[in-house]
C-alpha cells in the first residue's frame, strides 16, 4: 500500500470519526432514552439521537465542535516507519479541516492566534504502541473543549482509599453539571504518576461501551461509580434526570506508596472514535 492510499484511508477514518458514532455508543444512547424518568431528559436525549441520525444521513459534524485530536497508533516498526505515518496522518488531518470541513481549533495558547488547519505544536496528540505482527492499527479520537475543559486530576492521600476515589469523581461530576454536555462517558485512571494517571483516564474513554473490565475488582469499582454518579441527578444535558453517565471505564497502574493519583477524563454524549487496522507493508 503506497503512502498515497493510506493517507487517503485516514482522511476517511477522520471522517468518519466526526459523521458518526460507534455502535456501542448509539445503543448505549437507545438505551439511556428508554430508562431516562424525566420528560425534560428524554427530549434531551430524542433529540440527541435524531441530530446523530441527521449527521448520519448528510455526512456532516455530529457536532459543531469537532475537537482536537489524539492518534493511538500501534504499528511494527519494521514495516512502517512511524515518522512517516506521523507525517501521513497530520497531512490527513489538514486535508479533512478543508474538505469535510472541520472546524479550526488548534490556537497559540498565549496568542490566541489560530494555525488554521487543526495542526501546531503537539497537536494531533500521538501515543504510539508497538507490535512485531506486521500490522499498522490506528484510532482517531476527536474531542471538544466542553468535555475536555472538565478534565480533573487528584493527588489523594492514601489513606483517602476507595472512598476518596469515590467521593472524587462524584463530586466533579456535580461540578461540571451540563458543561461536558452528557449524559457522559468518563474514564478514571488510579496511581501511576499524575501524567499517567491523566494517560490512563484518556486511554479508558476509547474501550467500547459494554465492555466488561478484564479486572474484577475494577468491573465492581465501575458498577458503583456509574450508580453513583447518576444519583447525582445532573441528567442529560446538565437539565436533571436519571441518566447522567452512559459508562465509567477505570485503568490503574501501580504507584508510590506515599500517593494516590485519580485522572478524571469526561467525554462528551459524543463519543467519538474510529479505527483502522492494515496488514502489510506500506
Amino acid at each position: 500500500m503506497s503512502l498515497d492510499r493510506l493517507e487517503d484511508l485516514a482522511y476517511l477514518l477522520i471522517k468518519k470519526s466526526v459523521t458518526t458514532l460507534p455502535d456501542d455508543v448509539k445503543l448505549s444512547l437507545r438505551k439511556a432514552l428508554s430508562s431516562e424518568k424525566s420528560e425534560v431528559g428524554r427530549k434531551q436525549l430524542e433529540t440527541i439521537l435524531l441530530n446523530i441520525e441527521l449527521a448520519e444521513a448528510e455526512e456532516l459534524p455530529l457536532c459543531q465542535d469537532t475537537g482536537l485530536f489524539s492518534f493511538y497508533i500501534d504499528l511494527d516498526p519494521r514495516v512502517y516507519d512511524p515518522l512517516k505515518v506521523k507525517k501521513v496522518l497530520v497531512e490527513a488531518l489538514r486535508r479533512a479541516t478543508i474538505e469535510i470541513p472541520l472546524r479550526p481549533n488548534a490556537v497559540h495558547p498565549l496568542t490566541r492566534e489560530n494555525s488554521g488547519d487543526n495542526v501546531g505544536l503537539g497537536i494531533p496528540y500521538f501515543e504510539w504502541t508497538f507490535n512485531r505482527e506486521g500490522y499498522l492499527e490506528f484510532t482517531v479520537a476527536p474531542k471538544g473543549a466542553g468535555s475536555e475543559n472538565m478534565t480533573k486530576l487528584a493527588m489523594l492521600p492514601p489513606h483517602a482509599g476507595l472512598k476518596g476515589i469515590i467521593k472524587f469523581v462524584v463530586d466533579s461530576v456535580v461540578q461540571a453539571g451540563g458543561a461536558p454536555c452528557p449524559p457522559t462517558v468518563l474514564g478514571v485512571g488510579v496511581g501511576g504518576l499524575a501524567e499517567e494517571a491523566l494517560k490512563l483516564a484518556k486511554q479508558a474513554l476509547l474501550r467500547p461501551l459494554g465492555q466488561p473490565n478484564p479486572d474484577p475488582e475494577l468491573r465492581r469499582l465501575e458498577a458503583l461509580l456509574l450508580e453513583k454518579v447518576n444519583e447525582t441527578g445532573v441528567g442529560p444535558m446538565g437539565l436533571g434526570g436519571s441518566v447522567t453517565a452512559l459508562a465509567v471505564h477505570v485503568n490503574y497502574a501501580h504507584t508510590h506508596t506515599a500517593s494516590l493519583p485519580v485522572a478524571l477524563a469526561f467525554q462528551c454524549w459524543a463519543t467519538r472514535r474510529a479505527t483502522l487496522r492494515v496488514e502489510g507493508s506500506p
